[in-house]
């Protein structure tokens, strides 16, 4: 198995350790966690479990040639390296695997690690802002950041380690700012931004657009699901972005189009709900275009916070010291791009991990999906 492409894109992370006292490689311990991710390890205890019962095979590889670190030691060497270096190597290491289609939708969205806070202070639990491929269901990469208002702050961060030309990216309404609006524009990509009332005289500005045109009965695209004891109506309208005041469009650079989601959901036993969302765009949308793009963007949270939290178990993780629950978070995201990669046969998530755990032939076989996703 060649690992170069993930060595050349992982051994630059700076081991901080005092050189004369280094018994086990970094990038050793770093390729143990990755593999005993996939395998559905969570703690620290499990990693060493999973090395020992696996330690023939990675020294045929070339690994821990002078035997495997227990717990505690694997725990300290991962929890000294700086998140930054990590995700930035995770996000270069993305670029050079998977291929981004034109027009792709790039959802960036932040999510919690709700046991990652230090014991003495429940408040410090970190966050967690991702850029997630829609389409084929891979991280692109993810960056750190102390609470859910530093989103703000973190998404130009993120957008700094992508390379999203020709894609469409999706953002919540707190990520509805100019400054990372112009940044995406800037990284030749669009963007669709969710309005709310944090955008007051823009917010305003689309509903009332949206007030007449509603009154026309335009045409509009439709649809109708029924599904787990439930019924949705929903209902997309765009328009350019030229009926809004001229001071408001041009406060937006590159505004083109604002969208319209209207949804509402019947469902047994509960109270009928109707939802007005707002949307501007960078990018001269179809009602068609823009309604996927809105469905697509909810995959970040179905397709990679779910599984996360369901198939990883995250959020319980009781993984806090040091650096050691971001890197880890990074490790899981690393983990879920190659179990996704691996499609030789229709698999759940779990089952997937289960048999990387007992099976090294297809351990070897999810790394090797991993290394050459834009072979696919």
């Amino acid at each position: 198995m060649n690992l170069n492409v993930f060595s050349e894109h992982f051994s630059s992370i700076e081991d901080t350790r005092q050189s004369a006292k280094i018994t086990y490689p970094l990038f050793d311990v770093l390729f143990l966690t990755l593999c005993a991710v996939i395998a559905g390890c969570q703690g620290w205890e499990d990693i060493e479990d999973f090395g020992e019962n696996r330690l023939s095979w990675l020294q045929k590889l070339g690994f821990f040639a002078l035997g495997l670190p227990v717990h505690d030691t694997i725990a300290r060497i991962i929890a000294r390296i700086e998140p930054t270096q990590l995700q930035h190597c995770f996000a270069n290491w993305m670029q050079a695997v998977a291929m981004l289609t034109d027009g792709e939708v790039v959802a960036i969205d932040g999510k919690t690690l709700c046991s990652s806070y230090n014991r003495k202070n429940r408040c410090s639990a970190i966050h967690m802002v991702s850029a997630f491929a829609t389409a084929n269901g891979v991280v692109m990469g993810q960056v750190k950041t102390e609470d859910k208002s530093n989103e703000i702050t973190a998404i130009p961060e993120l957008l700094d380690l992508l390379s999203i030309k020709g894609c469409l990216v999706t953002i919540d309404a707190m990520g509805c700012q100019k400054e990372i609006a112009a940044k995406i524009v800037d990284k030749g990509a669009d963007y669709l931004l969710a309005v709310k009332g944090n955008q007051e005289k823009l917010h305003e500005g689309i509903q009332a657009a949206f007030r007449k045109h509603l009154k026309s009965e335009p045409e509009q695209l439709q649809s109708i699901e029924k599904a787990h004891g439930r019924v949705e109506y929903r209902e997309y309208h765009v328009l350019d972005s030229r009926l809004l005041p001229a001071n408001v469009t041009n406060a937006w650079v590159g505004l083109k189009a604002i969208g319209l989601a209207i949804s509402y959901r019947m469902t047994k036993h509960k109270e009928s709900r109707l939802e007005y969302r707002y949307f501007i765009s960078s990018a001269a949308l179809t009602s068609c275009r823009f309604a996927k793009a809105v469905r697509s963007h909810w995959g970040i949270e179905n397709k990679l916070h779910w599984v996360l939290d369901v198939s990883m178990d995250e959020d319980d993780n009781q993984i806090f010291r040091g650096h050691a629950a971001a890197n880890m978070a990074t490790m899981r995201h690393l983990g879920l791009n190659m179990l996704r990669a691996e499609t030789s046969k229709a698999m759940s998530m779990p089952r997937k991990q289960r048999r990387a755990h007992i099976n090294e032939a297809y351990l070897e076989q999810v790394l090797l999906a991993g290394l050459s996703m834009n072979k696919k």
